[in-house]
C-alpha cells in the first residue's frame, strides 16, 4: 500500500500545503545555497512574520541577466527537491523570466533582474519586514 506523505500547513498561509515536513528554516537554507552557487547578486532574506500573512520568509536576489534569472530559478528548484524532497505550490515568471517567483507557501523566493528589482522595490513595500543582507559565502542561521 503506498501512502501519501504528510502535508504541511503554513502557519501565515493555512489553505495552501507542502508536501515535506522540513521546517521552512531549512527550505531557505537550501534556497540560499543554490542562490549563492548560482552568483546571485543583491541577497536579502526578510522576515515576514510580522509583516505579513502571506509567507513566513521572502528571499530576494538578482541576476545580471534574463539567463541568469532562470539559471538561478532552476537551481533553486533542483535543490529544494533533491534535498528536500519539495516542489513549490505555484510559479510565476519563467517566461519573460526578469521576475521570477517560486512559492514554496511558506517560503517565497524572487529572483530579478537589477531593473525589476529597482522598479517594484519589494524591500520598500514590505518595510514592516525584518530585512538581512546575506553576503556571498556566508550562512544565515534562521530562527524557528
Amino acid at each position: 500500500m503506498v501512502t501519501e506523505p504528510p502535508l504541511v500547513t503554513s502557519s501565515a498561509t493555512p489553505n495552501k500545503q507542502r508536501l515535506s515536513p522540513i521546517p521552512v528554516q531549512i527550505l531557505a537554507q537550501e534556497a540560499l545555497t543554490a542562490i549563492q552557487e548560482k552568483k546571485a547578486s543583491d541577497v536579502v532574506i526578510m522576515d515576514m512574520h510580522k509583516a505579513s500573512g502571506i509567507a513566513d520568509y521572502f528571499i530576494l536576489c538578482s541576476g545580471t541577466s534574463d539567463i541568469q534569472v532562470k539559471a538561478i530559478a532552476e537551481a533553486v528548484e533542483k535543490r529544494l527537491k533533491s534535498e528536500c524532497q519539495e516542489i513549490p505550490w505555484h510559479i510565476e515568471g519563467t517566461e519573460h523570466r526578469q521576475w521570477v517567483l517560486l512559492d514554496y507557501v511558506d517560503l517565497v523566493v524572487h529572483i530579478f533582474t537589477p531593473e525589476r528589482r529597482e522598479f517594484y522595490d519589494l524591500e520598500r513595500l514590505w518595510s514592516d519586514a525584518s530585512i538581512e543582507k546575506v553576503d556571498v559565502g556566508t550562512a544565515v542561521l534562521l530562527q524557528s
